[in-house]
């Protein structure tokens, strides 16, 4: 019977791993996603406009363009900064 008990908790125990991780694994790859990416710019472009249009600067299209452009420059992941940041990071 002990033994029984044990292996259920055992396996509840896992579940509970199994579904954290697919929380994560969500998680993550909504994090990284294309789609989050260009809401987020889309979102900074329009905000960014009103903000702009507020102040009654001139030409607050075009120059809303600069804080959406930051923001896909900022989230880009440049691989070779990446690789080089890896391998010092690992070194240590």
């Amino acid at each position: 019977m002990y033994m029984e008990e044990r292996f259920t908790k055992i396996e509840q125990e896992l579940q509970a791993i199994a579904e954290r991780n697919a929380r994560v694994e969500a998680d993550k790859s909504w994090e990284t996603s294309f789609f989050r990416k260009c809401t987020l710019a889309v979102m900074t472009y329009f905000v960014a406009v009103l903000l702009l249009y507020l102040i009654g600067a001139e030409h607050i299209f075009l120059s809303a363009l600069v804080p959406a452009v930051g923001f896909i420059l900022s989230v880009q992941t440049l691989p070779a900064v990446k690789l080089w940041w890896i391998g010092r990071f690992l070194k240590k």
